[in-house]
């Protein structure tokens, strides 16, 4: 028996947190790649630190991307955040790329060849989500969290407000009667800020952007209000924390209301599972949601290295279901085909649409004409409809 009324919290990271730097700059490397050779292979980690950089992984791509043209993809990366600190600025810090061939023995299990198809990248389990909370079909607390700091990094960008830095957290807490969210009980917003700024000065800085988000009538009491709590937030960024590649796979995904399969997305190309199926499973989830035949649904996958099929298909509706859920699972099957080369192909995943989904979460986005978060349509419904009758 599911909760009813409870508390739920979920956090969100800025662009320029550490570890979504080193997001930023894997997906660029990914990007790159495809851009020159939309079949290209990588798996690119990124570590960053005070006025340093570091690039590592494996790929299969043309030899027109040297380490120096890596070198300047992670520079622009740093530059578009906005780093231009002492302790970490993207024209004076200093970058290290190991990046080397992909093993063949990897290549030979992902490959297709003869009468086998292309398997997947690795072994693994992947989940994708989707609820009613919100218009996007995702979890309240997680894209409420999302959304103040979107809001944030564009008054930075903008001009509106100079005062603020690139690096910031939020998290937001809300209520939840009959399984609905009600209101926020709390609010958490640091964000990095220039010296001369007080902690009230930041609040206030802060405080339209959260009610804009909200809906009216939302905002948590003033004493649950919290920025900056540690008083202050000059320092920061990688010159105030090492990041890595990663690192926020709750905050890339869905805030921790549903569960996750372990593989981090960013610096991955489709061919990996960990990202494409994970993808392909919040499509399937979001669709069912969408089509009306559940309020809440969970769905997993499964693979083997270098094998094409599912293992496993699941699907949870979460006793919200309006059809059964083994009958879901063959609907879904025959629906959309889930071996790697399906998935990518059905969501058209072999393009350079990824350093865009390196922040502010992979999910719950409004697809790009140009194919970025395709996996956020809704044009499975009709076809879902002819497998369900």
């Amino acid at each position: 028996m599911s909760l009813k009324n409870y508390l739920f919290t979920s956090e969100s990271v800025s662009e320029g947190h550490p570890d979504k730097v080193c997001d930023r700059i894997s997906d660029a490397v990914v990007d790159a790649y495809l851009t020159a050779d939309p079949y290209a292979r990588v798996a690119c980690e990124t570590l960053v630190t005070t006025n340093r950089i570091v690039l590592a992984g494996e790929t299969r791509g043309p030899a027109s991307i040297t380490k120096d043209r890596l070198e300047d993809v992670a520079r622009e990366c740093v530059r578009q955040i906005g780093y231009e600190q002492e302790g970490f600025h993207w024209a004076r810090a200093h970058v290290d790329v190991y990046v080397h061939s992909q093993s063949a023995d990897i290549a030979v299990g992902v490959d297709a060849a003869g009468n086998k198809d292309e398997g997947a990248g690795d072994q693994g389990i992947m989940f994708g989500y989707a609820c009613r909370e919100t218009e996007v079909y995702m979890p309240a607390p997680l894209h409420f969290s999302h959304a103040i700091l979107r809001s944030l990094a564009e008054a930075r960008h903008s001009g509106a407000e100079p005062g603020l830095g690139p690096d910031a957290k939020s998290q937001v807490t809300l209520e939840y009667r009959d399984g609905k969210p009600v209101r926020a009980t709390s609010i958490v917003v640091s964000t990095q800020h220039a010296a001369h700024l007080s902690q009230d000065d930041v609040r206030e800085i802060v405080r339209p952007h959260v009610l804009n988000v909200l809906p009216k009538g939302w905002m948590c009491p003033e004493k649950e209000f919290y920025v900056n709590p540690t008083g202050r937030f000059v320092i920061g960024g990688p010159d105030g924390d090492s990041g890595l590649t990663g690192r926020k796979i709750i905050v890339d995904t869905y805030g921790g209301a549903a569960p996750h399969g372990g593989g981090a997305f960013s610096g991955k190309d489709p061919t990996k599972v960990d990202r494409s199926a994970a993808y392909a499973a919040r499509y399937l989830a979001k669709n069912i949601v969408a089509g009306g035949w559940a309020d809440r649904c969970t769905i997993q996958l499964s693979y083997a290295i270098g094998v094409a099929k599912p293992l496993s298909v699941y699907v949870d509706t979460h006793e919200t279901g309006k059809v059964d859920e083994q009958k879901l699972s063959k609907a879904l099957i025959k629906a959309m085909d889930l071996s790697p080369r399906g998935i990518r192909e059905h969501l058209k995943l072999n393009r350079p649409i990824y350093a865009r989904t390196s922040s502010y979460g992979h999910f719950g986005r409004a697809p790009d004409p140009d194919g970025g978060f395709s996996w956020e349509r809704l044009d499975l419904i009709e076809r879902l409809k002819s497998e369900l009758h």
